[in-house]
This record gives C-alpha cells, sequence and structure tokens, in this order.
C-alpha cells in the first residue's frame, strides 16, 4: 500500500468531523477570448490531484487530466505504478490555449506548487512514482528550461533537483482519480492538511 493510500486513511475518519480548507487555488487575471487553439503541458509533481488542482481553473487552462508519464509499460494502472517498476511518475496534461496563458506561464506556476528540492517525492508522498519532473516537448525545452534556471537562481541551483525530462507518453489514470480535488473537497483538504503543503511551500518560497 503506498504512503498516500495510508494517509487517506486515515483522513476519511478525519474529513467527517474536522472542515477542510479549499484546494490551492490559481491566481486570477484578466479573462481573454477563447481563440480554439490548444496546447499541451505535462507535468509530474508528487500527487496528481494536487497538481490538477492547481492548474484547473487557471485563465487560459481548457482541462487538466491526471495520469502517468516517463515510465515504459502501456496503459499502466495506478496500483501498478504505485507498487513500482514501470517507472512511470504521476502527472497531468494539462491542455491550454496559448493566446490566453503561455506554456512558460505555465511552467512558472508549477515550481510554485511543489518542492524541487525533494528527489524522493513529495509531502508525505515519497517514493519513486512521486518524483518530480516537467515533460518538454523539443520546441517547450527552452522555455522550460529558462524557467528552470530563474527558479533555481531563487532558491540555490545546488538544491532544485526536479529536472525538465523529454516529453514522453502521457496515459490518463483511472475515472475515479480525475478531478479529485473538486469532487471530493473534504477529503482532498484533509489529505492536503495532513501532508503539511502549504507549510512546506512556505519553506520553500517563502509568503
Amino acid at each position: 500500500m503506498s504512503r498516500r493510500a495510508v494517509c487517506s486513511l486515515v483522513i476519511l475518519a478525519l474529513a467527517a468531523c474536522s472542515p477542510g480548507a479549499p484546494a490551492e487555488s490559481a491566481p486570477s487575471g484578466p479573462q481573454a477570448r477563447d481563440s480554439g487553439r490548444r496546447e499541451v503541458a505535462v507535468f509530474a509533481g508528487g500527487c496528481f490531484w494536487s497538481v490538477e488542482a492547481n492548474f484547473e481553473g487557471m485563465p487560459g487552462v481548457v482541462a487538466a487530466v491526471s495520469g502517468f508519464a516517463g515510465g515504459r509499460a502501456a496503459n499502466p494502472t495506478y496500483d501498478q505504478v504505485v507498487r513500482g517498476g514501470t517507472g512511470h511518475l504521476e502527472a497531468v496534461q494539462v491542455t491550454f490555449d496559448p493566446a490566453r496563458i503561455s506554456y512558460r506561464q505555465l511552467v512558472d506556476r508549477f515550481w510554485r506548487t511543489i518542492d524541487p528540492t525533494d528527489p524522493d517525492g513529495q509531502f508525505c508522498d515519497q517514493g519513486a512514482s512521486y518524483a518530480t519532473a516537467v515533460f518538454a516537448s523539443p520546441a517547450q525545452k527552452p522555455a522550460a528550461e529558462a524557467s528552470r534556471r530563474a527558479a533555481a537562481a531563487r532558491i540555490g541551483a545546488a538544491r532544485f533537483v526536479t529536472p525538465v525530462r523529454d516529453a514522453a507518453r502521457f496515459w490518463p489514470a483511472e475515472a475515479w482519480h480525475q478531478d479529485f480535488a473538486r469532487l471530493n473537497p473534504v477529503r482532498y483538504a484533509g489529505y492536503s492538511r495532513f501532508c503539511g503543503r502549504s507549510a512546506r511551500l512556505r519553506v520553500v518560497w517563502g509568503e
């Protein structure tokens, strides 16, 4: 059983009697007309519930889908990935309108929602499948690398371990993982609080 699964069992008991804080919200900005253009970005940031929640609702983001990337097995299941051996990371595929938000803005946003100094996972989710990465196409790599350098300069390049990796096949996760924070706000808020996400992000990035 993954560490997150153990945490979730505890949270199920806590959530019934303890209202949670809302999931982390995306920054607001001026609304522009949808251009109809679509591009995708893929980010691995530990628990895909959290990565998805941090991008959904962001101006210019059309959809965020939880899944897996970077591994060897085709069409992996959640259980296969968390058991290890497939090489996949939990990841989120973000579909966006490049006329409303740039790829660079998405990458800049991503860094601030993770702890890029942890090589072994994120917060209470530790293990190979919870490692972090930006999966970038050849066209995206210059912007991703520039964003990484800027973020690393803020907290120290020697401490910054999250890589920019080559784009990899993305596989959607099972339906019950999709929109988890939005559909299960109390459970998600309890999980996030139990894992100490907000407190750790303040340590890493400041207020």
